[in-house]
């Protein structure tokens, strides 16, 4: 155009013409340079005008595979497939239902196959394609919490003035969330991280990380157990959250067995003096310093240093040579690590959280063990060699995992010593009268249980969007077992008063028949006395069934050669009960066995032959060998952060 009139208007003509052709053109137009012959396909549609791939408008919901708008059309959102197995297990065994065992444990079993359409990203391919500084969402849920902050620090020096004027506020939103799980320990978590996967210290920091976040104030919140799976480097962190909380004008309280956070309280409530029927007064209250001075409170004493765990004034000597070593481990964040496990010795592996402890003995040694132990051909992933298996002859993983799944598994059936009470009953001379066998005593199966709550003593209530609820039983008030099996008595208890003792207690009536006395003392042994025998497995706490699981095998015949392993056993011990625990765990190694314990209890560790520290931080800053060696070497390491804490345990020895 020659002059400004004829300009306008050319451009007027143009923006009627582009206008014409994407309404004819189905959001479509193609321009042409008569100089070059180049055309060009321009799309008004989330679309590429080449391909035809479209998505619909961008918003929230694209991006949540919760949705139908953002899940994987293949998949559900759910980023695997269900594969059903043939019946079988792994290594090829069957799932075997005993009498004493729970029913529908060989329901069908699911394999799951990662989505090939996803790849295990649970997102549809049009919310993938969306970017932000050349990430998908997916590719930013998978950054750890603390890579995922520098991540959106980074998007201030990229973005132009007017997207920063847009995302100001949503950026400094994700950045206080983010700063709020950093603060609690959980900076080494990615951000996609299945919620199923997570510990419950882990789930709860999540909770406290939230309710930080929602600046309230006036609320009473109640912690059950925050330190669980903390480091104390970490657990300082804590802390001071929780300090946070309540400088909000807000109520705290926190049951809890943790020495710091009982000294960074403002106010104490001791319950006791034991456990079970020997507990629920209140023993002590105040500030700590009034807890040291009160002789009622077996807490104070422990804090006051009148009652405590002692260093060991000699410890094993440790064998090197006699060891499973561990070549070049690679699993999840470990870097290439070489470890050797000394056998006949009480080995502690400790580090920060998330620092790869889990992945080195659960994931890596107890895998290879029990692999060997099963004759599988299945290789340990992630390591290239493994020496010394042919030193042990058994590995048990003594987990915090339920012993049953429903009210008919207690720690009397467990155990195993309530078979025997059955065989008891059914050799005294009314039930021989009658004709009653082992089998009438047993809520298993038909014959002596009460058939309307098919010997569950409860039924269960199946509530919709709720959890099941269970309620004691009309027929047999709870008892279990019918009226004519509760005629038959064995030193005027039926079988139904026998599973309502405590555990002491029933040790005392069958102190004179060895292999239920055994069983019984056991778990008194490993300070459950004060739970009944027929205590439902539903109901016990963590602690409760991994000792349950530890009393099962003091009460077998050792041979000697058995490696133990054990994650975070003091979970939810106060510490009389971590004393009781380390006296069985030692009895185990003099017996010739082998222990480990992923640990971050001071008390535990101070009192090991030999520690291996991982770190020295968590995720991808973790994975290394720090140091090992004696507590008392480990203490002097400048580069451990458990080696910090354990300091105090030995500046007075010489």
């Amino acid at each position: 155009p020659e002059d400004e009139e004829e300009l306008v208007e050319t451009r007027q003509r143009l923006a009627n013409s582009v206008e014409i052709s994407l309404k004819y053109g189905s959001g479509l137009v193609i321009t042409k340079d008569f100089e070059t012959l180049e055309e060009r396909i321009f799309s008004e549609n989330f679309a590429c005008p080449v391909s035809g791939f479209c998505i619909e408008k961008i918003e929230p919901r694209l991006f949540s595979f919760n949705s139908p708008k953002g899940a994987c059309h293949a998949c559900g959102g759910l980023g695997f497939r269900g594969m059903p197995f043939s019946g079988l297990l792994p290594f090829g065994r069957k799932i075997q239902v005993t009498e004493e065992s729970d029913e529908g444990a060989n329901d069908e079993i699911v394999h799951k196959e990662i989505c090939s359409a996803c790849n295990g990203t649970r997102l549809s391919k049009e919310a993938l394609c969306v970017r932000v500084n050349n990430k998908n969402i997916s590719e930013i849920a998978n950054l750890s919490i603390e890579m995922a902050k520098i991540w959106i620090f980074e998007l201030n020096s990229i973005l132009s003035e007017k997207d920063l004027s847009i995302a100001d506020k949503i950026l400094q939103e994700i950045n206080n969330r983010l700063q709020f799980l950093i603060n609690v320990g959980l900076d080494y978590l990615t951000l996609s991280r299945p919620s199923e996967t997570l510990s419950g210290g882990e789930s709860q920091r999540i909770r406290l990380a939230s309710q930080i976040g929602s600046g309230l104030t006036g609320v009473m919140y109640v912690l059950d157990e925050p330190s669980i799976g903390l480091h104390q480097r970490d657990n300082s962190k804590l802390i001071e959250t929780l300090k946070e909380l309540r400088n909000f004008d807000n109520t705290v309280i926190v049951v809890e067995h943790d020495e710091d956070t009982m000294y960074a309280s403002d106010w104490i409530i001791d319950i006791g003096p034991k456990a079970g029927v020997h507990g629920g007064e209140i023993t002590g209250e105040g500030t700590v310093q009034e807890l040291k001075e009160n002789p009622n409170s077996l807490t104070g004493q422990y804090l006051s240093g009148a009652k405590k765990i002692d260093v060991p004034a000699h410890r094993r000597i440790v064998n090197l040579k006699r060891s499973i070593e561990i070549l070049d481990a690679s699993g999840n964040n470990l870097k290439n690590i070489n470890v050797k496990f000394p056998l006949g010795a009480f080995v502690c592996v400790t580090g920060v959280s998330g620092s790869g402890k889990s992945t080195l003995v659960i994931d890596t040694l107890f895998k290879a063990v029990n692999n060997k132990m099963l004759r599988s051909s299945m290789s340990v992933p992630n390591v290239s060699k493994i020496l010394g298996l042919d030193l042990v002859d058994k590995v048990i993983d003594i987990s915090q995992s339920p012993i049953g799944r429903t009210p008919r598994s207690n720690p009397a059936t467990y155990v195993g010593c309530f078979t025997d009470i059955r065989a008891l009953y059914a050799n005294l001379p009314e039930a021989r009268a009658r004709g009653y066998t082992n089998s009438r005593f047993s809520f298993n199966v038909k014959g002596g249980r009460c058939e309307a709550c098919k010997g569950d003593g409860v039924i269960k209530v199946e509530m919709h969007f709720l959890p099941d609820v269970y309620i004691k039983c009309d027929q047999c008030l709870g008892q279990r077992f019918n009226r004519e099996t509760n005629e038959i008595k064995f030193k005027k208890h039926s079988i139904s008063d026998i599973l309502d003792l405590t555990i002491e207690e029933g040790a005392m009536l069958f102190k004179n028949h060895p292999a239920i006395y055994q069983k019984l003392s056991c778990l008194c042994r490993v300070g459950l006395g004060y739970l009944t025998i027929g205590h439902k497995a539903t109901i016990l706490s963590g602690g409760e069934a991994q000792r349950i699981k530890l009393a099962k095998e003091l009460s077998k015949k050792s041979t000697g050669n058995t490696l133990y392993i054990l994650d975070e056993p003091t979970t939810g011990l106060h510490m009389d009960d971590v004393k009781k625990l380390l006296e069985i765990l030692h009895l185990l190694v003099e017996s010739g066995n082998s222990v480990i314990v992923i640990e971050h209890n001071m008390d535990v560790i101070k009192t090991a032959d030999w520690v291996i520290d991982i770190g020295p931080e968590a995720g991808h800053r973790g994975g290394m060998v720090v140091a090992t060696g004696s507590p008392e070497h480990i203490a002097k390491c400048a580069e451990s952060h458990t080696g910090m804490y354990l300091k105090k345990y030995f500046t007075n020895k010489n």
